[in-house]
């Protein structure tokens, strides 16, 4: 059948050749049109065959399933390739990924994560295919808008809410203000934001970009955006910690500009802690939302940051200090606060755990689920100040303070 997924195996053991064969022979929207021993040999019947897709092993004896994929992509361009191996560690992942391929299975894995890889990857490529047809030649990158703006929720220490906040602003902005909104899960590792949106990053991720990250295919960043209940396009992190390893500062930089260029916002949701990555998001953000609570350690890291941030050169309306659980009875007062670090504090959260917790727990936003709490409210609040046109002059947000060493940590 015409319509049918054409799929070309390559193994050099011949049981596996079979059972594969086997596997794939109950599917009927999918049809294995030859088999391989060897890298020549599956050059050879791809260009023959023209399969969709090439189910490849990277271990094989001479030419491996990695140089095959790179010659494959030569001889045979329209065929994808997902790669299989025993072993799952980054750097097999990492080379294949750089080679090519469109997917990385782990011995042994089920017949279900077999078809279902098949399917994804085929229906990625024909939409990546169909996309390139229609679109006129020059047109990318214009979309005939003004472009959006980048806004990076940051601190310098994990546990403040960075998360929870980065979520619920993006909701707000999307579902209440009508904006056009992505947020983009930047803690590759361990990224919570599918989470708190009861949402599976197995399906679609930023993942899925690794293998067109050398061409920097700007189509395919829509086809891995998520659509949650509420109007947010989510691009969440991926589903192995070791594929962070993948996404590199010049890579991450093409995906926020493209997605500058077809929102009115951009969140994302970043991690703490300095490298070339986070420096390089940071630079590219049009204003960082900073946030710190009322404990002594996150005080002193932010002040340390906005130090650095200094150093950098950011301008001073760059930097936004939002201070989550602003109520909370820690024995340090927001006056304390803005003594310490030396600038006032822009906006507040107050401290709802039971609201935010519950919310957590069933993957529902609380600006959703509990709109009318102070703790909405405040993010509301923030949604608007973040928006908004009208800007506080530089003057006003920045009335210097004398440091006092309330806290003495120098």
């Amino acid at each position: 059948m015409a319509d049918r997924i054409a799929v070309l195996i390559v193994d050099d053991i011949q049981e596996t050749r079979d059972h594969l064969t086997k596997l794939l022979g109950f599917e009927s929207d999918i049809e294995v049109v030859g088999a391989a021993a060897s890298g020549p040999e599956a050059l050879e019947l791809a260009q023959r065959l023209h399969p969709a897709i090439v189910l490849m092993d990277i271990n094989m004896p001479g030419m491996d399933g990695i140089a095959t994929t790179e010659q494959l992509a030569a001889v045979e361009p329209s065929a994808s390739v997902i790669m299989m191996s025993v072993q799952g560690e980054a750097d097999y992942l990492r080379r294949s990924m750089l080679a090519g391929a469109r997917e990385f299975l782990v011995k042994p894995f089920s017949s279900d994560e077999l078809v279902s890889s098949i399917r994804q990857v085929h229906e990625r490529e024909a939409n990546k295919a169909s996309r390139l047809a229609e679109r006129p030649a020059g047109a990318a990158g214009d979309t005939g808008r003004e472009p959006g703006r980048i806004v990076t929720v940051f601190s310098p220490k994990g546990g403040v809410g960075r998360t929870t906040v980065a979520v619920n602003l993006a909701v707000v902005a999307a579902s209440e203000m009508g904006k056009k909104v992505a947020l983009v899960d930047a803690s590759f590792q361990f990224g919570d934001v599918g989470v708190l949106l009861n949402l599976n990053p197995k399906n679609k991720s930023i993942a899925d970009l690794i293998p067109d990250m050398a061409e920097g295919d700007p189509e395919m960043i829509d086809q891995v955006l998520v659509t949650h209940s509420s109007g947010l396009r989510v691009m969440l992190a991926p589903p192995s910690p070791e594929m962070s390893e993948l996404i590199t500062t010049a890579f991450l930089r093409r995906v926020l500009e493209r997605l500058r260029d077809t929102h009115d916002l951009v969140i994302v949701d970043s991690w703490p802690w300095f490298h070339d990555t986070t420096l390089g998001l940071l630079d590219l953000s049009d204003e960082i939302l900073a946030l710190l609570t009322l404990e002594i350690t996150n005080i002193k890291n932010i002040r340390l940051f906005l130090e650095v941030a200094d150093q950098l050169g950011y301008p001073a309306g760059k930097i936004k200090l939002v201070l989550n659980r602003a109520d909370s009875a820690l024995g340090i007062r927001v006056s304390d606060v803005e003594h310490s670090i030396g600038r006032r504090i822009d906006e507040t959260i107050v401290s709802d755990g039971r609201s935010v917790v519950y919310a957590l727990n069933r993957g529902v936003p609380f600006v959703i689920s509990n709109r009318e709490a102070q703790v909405s409210q405040d993010i509301i609040r923030l949604a608007r100040s973040v928006l908004g046109e009208a800007v506080r002059p530089a003057a006003q947000r920045e009335k210097p303070i004398q440091r006092k060493s309330l806290f003495a940590w120098r």
